[in-house]
């Protein structure tokens, strides 16, 4: 496993970690949850991702539990605040009441003193943005939070809250988490060239579109039992459809020239990019981490580059 800066930061992270969407704390079950986690803390991975919304607090229980059989200084964590998390008014959002609560709540459901990273899951138009980083710099100066992040910002948003930071000498935004794939490049226009000039760095989820650059589905073919798919289509739908099945087909066709899975390729592509710190991949199951991680160190030659270019573009 090789390892980036998260980040403007001293802190290293594997350059492939471990998130929790959609898979731990309800849909897989927990014993292949905890699996695959010790599998990829065994295989080098030291950055987990999860996040209070994701089943509830459910997904925060599992990682917490799996990553306490080890000591806190060999990992990286990384939780959200924003989501609804109840039914009342202010079970949402980026308030400080929020943030400060839902903080709390999701270190006890962890069983941790501390989270290494704080994400704003979502931008807040209702909150001033102010308001929300006070809070995340309080949470930092307190010990409980060691670093903030937000996910799918835009670029005025996250621009804003650097000066904002900047300004009045607040704790700074270190990471982006936004969606990214070979499917999905809409932060290489403007994101990636701001995260760049300003240091902060990308943790990009969905490296995989959801299970479609792993090469399961087939155009034509019916949606394989048990899958992602099979489990939430609505997620996924986007990425089904001919043109993506497509190019996932003659994708699998440079994959194998350079003798790497489509998934491996798939990584390995998004990890071109050296604003990108870390790609967060997903698992059902041990296996699944196993296969991922050999993306880690992989250097797609520029002909690879150049034909997976015209294949995206076509």
């Amino acid at each position: 496993m090789e390892y980036r800066f998260l980040g403007n930061t001293g802190v290293k992270v594997s350059e492939i970690s471990l998130g929790s969407w959609l898979t731990y704390g309800g849909y897989v079950e927990k014993d292949a949850a905890l699996k695959s986690i010790h599998k990829a803390y065994n295989l080098g991975i030291n950055f987990f991702d999860t996040a209070n919304v994701y089943r509830r607090g459910e997904a925060e229980k599992v990682v917490g539990e799996a990553l306490r059989e080890y000591t806190r200084e060999s990992y990286v964590l990384a939780t959200k605040v924003f989501n609804p998390m109840g039914e009342g008014p202010n079970d949402q959002g980026l308030s400080r009441k929020h943030i400060i609560e839902q903080c709390n709540a999701s270190l006890q459901r962890l069983g941790h003193d501390y989270v290494d990273l704080y994400y704003c899951h979502r931008y807040d138009p209702d909150t001033p943005l102010y308001e929300t980083l006070r809070a995340l710099d309080d949470l930092v100066r307190q010990g409980k939070v060691l670093y903030i992040g937000v996910s799918e910002w835009s670029p005025a948003q996250i621009a804003e809250a650097l000066h904002i930071a900047d300004k009045r000498l607040l704790d700074r935004l270190v990471v982006n988490q936004p969606i990214y794939n070979m499917l999905k490049r809409y932060i290489e226009k403007e994101i990636i060239p701001q995260g760049e000039q300003h240091g902060v760095g990308q943790v990009v989820f969905s490296p995989l579109a959801q299970g479609v650059l792993s090469g399961k589905y087939q155009k034509g073919a019916d949606i394989p039992a048990n899958s992602r798919a099979a489990e939430n289509y609505k997620v996924i739908s986007r990425f089904l459809n001919d043109e993506s099945l497509d190019r996932v087909a003659e994708l699998q066709q440079v994959a194998a020239q350079e003798e790497l899975s489509l998934s491996q390729l798939a990584i390995a592509w998004i990890l071109r990019q050296n604003n990108v710190s870390s790609a967060l991949i997903g698992a059902s199951r041990p296996e699944q981490v196993e296969e991922n991680v050999k993306a880690s160190g992989v250097k797609l030659s520029e002909d690879a580059l150049e034909r997976i270019e015209k294949i995206l573009e076509g």
